[in-house]
């Protein structure tokens, strides 16, 4: 039999437009975004019922994380190994969630970056609050479930969590054109939201906010923008700007130290080490001169970090300069996105809530129409039992004359009794009338002898008593609204005595840093660049003093301003501009800093051809010859700009720029090409042209030769340039027209 072919023409942005969508909602739906109702991203969904699938409680022996992340990985989530046991390290990290929900026994890394340890030698088992508020009633029917991705287990879409998980613990996720970034908040007080909302489903934002304050970082710290809260928790998006706890301490000798004992929560990690480089920084550029000494003694006991200041410093003032020059004081983005009903939805914390709740009512309705349906099963069973206990005479004589179980069931449930020999007639006429359900005769048919001693009888009438009890509690919990509520609170009630903990995160007005920063001294200097790319600078009489040693040993000798920014051209075209007061000042022996560490300029991939300061620009031009011989003017005051690094001409592909030079009217440009080509211009000849200009030809090259060099010169001026071993004097080289070809020399 031979296989047709069928060819589908489809249009190819469709196709990739369709593609890219399916790819995007797998993302966002099942890789990176929270659920509104359990909080969880699919990947710490799965770790955390296969830990309790695999039995690891709160109170059994923890158990190595690769074998969680393996269990986890063949049954749930074959997206690699590193994905699960870093979300099983988060769910662990006390500074990073506001409610770890694993513990984890072993390395598992540091506020201050410091990575877990590998997964053979960590180990972890479920917290208590996890198996009580996460797990607990899954065997009661409340969530469904769904195959895995080879369809050999079965997983749950959700988990039956009793508390908002996504606001005690925060979210962050990033998927294809959006990202999740909720903050942690503080178990207690979520608690008493959803209490208040379950009262009052009309309560808005700031009704809300009398309960949940705002944020509870783990890491503590102080929120100082309240009064921007109402706004972020109504539409779910915002900033929160948070500080560091620090406070002056006195020591002997009239001294005084900043001890930073909380950092803001988006320090957590490198940021730390971050923070250590941006004070040594702004000591040695001279902004904080009064720290002394900055030391790390952070433990296992809490963050503690000293700066110890000189004598007569103002510490307030420092502590200002920390807020507003480093990370002591940070911004936390907040974008409460989170799946709802299978799409991507940005919420306020009030609609959060919202969703949670309803999610509770669903819970509790299946979980108690589930133990109503037992709780019947039983009440069925139970008096079909008390009913035997009258008759037991009766069961007792159709037992023996019943040939086989099929016989005395159906006397039991139907009255049939053509084929069991009784004792008598009246027996057989007192059987005909039975009329057990099918549960019940399978329980008498099973039930032990023992069961007929009057104790257990009188134990089985007060299991009936119970039975009937709780079916009319759990009727009641499922007709009325208002008691499955107040179910929902006394259960929240519990979690909150046991596992509420105090705030840590302060919330106020702080009031706006504002540093005087005293105007820097304007005074004449030098910068000093060598051959190597070091720079720095000097004072002017220091460079006069030494003037023969710098000039023969530095590149460029850049007279300017302490307050200047220099200009630094490069083959590349490009202009990188570089604060005079970022590089060393100090003695004329002293050493340089290399330019690429304070300007974007990369000695690596570009050449520096010229230098000059952006004050004495400004009314002056430029001369650029480059490599395909085309040569332009261009106006100083273009490169007067604020960014560091702009384009300072246009050029071709593969063309670089060979020259550049101040412009005067009376000079002349002497171009040489790579094929000995010499051409003497008037630069009053060059046109002027913008910066992003490519320019006009200044030589007229042949095939395969290139722009090889530029020289500069005025009217009457020497120079001289060696050519196949003779000295060729450019003065007496003739003037030419710009566009020509030029004569040969060599």
């Amino acid at each position: 039999m031979s296989v047709t072919e069928q060819i589908i023409r489809t249009e190819y942005s469709e196709l990739m437009q369709k593609s890219y969508i399916d790819y995007a909602m797998s993302v966002i739906i099942a890789r990176a975004l929270p659920d509104v109702r359990d909080g969880l991203k699919p990947v710490q969904r799965r770790t955390l019922y296969d830990m309790y699938e695999l039995g690891i409680r709160y109170d059994r022996p923890y158990r190595k994380c690769a074998r969680i992340v393996g269990d986890t990985m063949g049954k749930y989530h074959p997206h690699g190994d590193s994905s699960i046991y870093e979300a099983l390290v988060a769910l662990a990290q006390e500074f990073k969630k506001g409610m770890p929900l694993i513990d984890g026994h072993g390395n598992f890394g540091s506020i201050e970056g410091d990575g877990a340890a590998a997964m053979r030698y960590t180990e972890a088992r479920l917290k208590k609050i996890t198996q009580d508020a996460y797990l607990s009633d899954l065997d009661k029917n409340v969530v469904d479930f769904g195959p895995n991705f080879d369809e050999t287990e079965k997983e749950p879409l959700v988990l039956p969590v009793k508390v908002p998980n996504i606001l005690i613990n925060g979210a962050e996720g990033i998927a294809v054109g959006m990202a999740t970034s909720i903050p942690p908040h503080n178990f207690g007080e979520v608690i008493e939201g959803v209490k208040a909302y379950m009262k009052n489903p009309d309560i808005n934002t700031e009704q809300m906010m009398e309960h949940i304050k705002g944020p509870d970082f783990p890491t503590g710290g102080i929120v100082v923008n309240q009064d921007d809260l109402l706004q972020i928790y109504s539409t779910g998006s915002g900033k929160i700007k948070v500080r560091g706890k620090a406070e002056i301490e006195k020591l002997k000798g009239g001294k005084e130290q900043i001890v930073i004992t909380e950092i803001p929560y988006p320090m957590i990690g490198l940021g730390i080490g971050k923070f250590l480089n941006d004070v040594c920084h702004l000591v040695e550029t001279k902004k904080a001169t009064d720290i002394a000494d900055i030391s790390n003694q952070s433990s296992k006991e809490g963050i503690r970090i000293v700066l110890e200041l000189k004598k007569g410093a103002d510490a307030q003032r420092i502590l200002g300069l920390l807020y507003k020059k480093t990370r002591l004081e940070d911004t936390f983005g907040v974008n409460m996105l989170a799946v709802c009903d299978g799409k991507p939805e940005t919420m306020g914390i009030v609609p959060l809530i919202r969703h949670h709740v309803n999610f509770q009512y669903e819970l509790a309705t299946r979980k108690y129409k589930t133990l109503l349906a037992k709780e019947l099963e039983k009440k069925e069973v139970q008096e079909g039992l008390i009913k035997a206990c009258d008759v037991i005479d009766l069961i007792i004589e159709i037992l023996r004359g019943s040939k086989n179980i099929k016989e005395a069931k159906a006397c039991l449930t139907e009255g049939r009794t053509d084929r069991i020999a009784f004792k008598s007639e009246a027996s057989r006429r007192q059987a005909a009338k039975l009329c057990f359900t099918e549960r019940q005769a399978a329980a008498i048919l099973e039930m032990r002898l023992y069961k007929l001693i009057g104790l257990e009888i009188e134990a089985l009438l007060k299991e009936h008593d119970a039975t009937l009890k709780n079916i009319k509690k759990y009727e009641g919990i499922l007709g009325s609204r208002k008691t499955m509520a107040n179910v929902i609170i006394k259960e929240l009630d519990a979690f909150e005595t046991e596992y509420a903990v105090p705030r840590k995160t302060k919330i106020e007005n702080g009031k706006e840093i504002v540093l005087e920063e005293p105007e820097p001294e304007e005074i004449d200097v030098v910068c000093l660049v060598d051959r190597f790319g070091y720079a720095r600078t000097v004072d002017y009489a220091v460079y006069e003093r030494n003037k023969e040693a710098a000039d023969s040993e530095n590149r460029y000798q850049i007279v300017c301003k302490s307050t200047d920014k220099i200009a630094l051209f490069t083959n590349q075209g490009q202009m990188h501009l570089v604060k005079v007061s970022d590089l060393p000042y100090g003695k004329f022996r002293d050493k340089g800093q290399p330019v690429d560490n304070v300007s974007n300029y990369n000695s690596n991939e570009e050449t520096l051809l010229f230098a000059a300061p952006v004050s004495q620009m400004c009314g002056k031009k430029l001369i650029f010859a480059v490599k395909t011989g085309m040569i332009k003017v261009v106006d100083g005051a273009e490169f007067q700009v604020s960014k560091r690094t702009v384009a300072a001409t246009k050029l071709s592909d593969g063309d670089e720029v060979i020259r550049i030079n101040f412009y005067e009217e009376d000079m002349y440009v002497v171009m040489q090409s790579k094929k000995g080509m010499f051409l003497k211009i008037a630069a009053a000849s060059i046109p002027e042209k913008k910066k992003n200009a490519i320019g006009a030809r200044g030589i007229r090259l042949g095939a395969g030769d290139e722009l090889e060099e530029a020289y500069f010169m005025r009217e009457g001026e020497s120079l001289t340039v060696p050519r196949n071993g003779k000295d060729l004097e450019l003065s007496r080289l003739r003037v030419g027209t710009r566009d020509t070809k030029g004569v040969r020399h060599g």
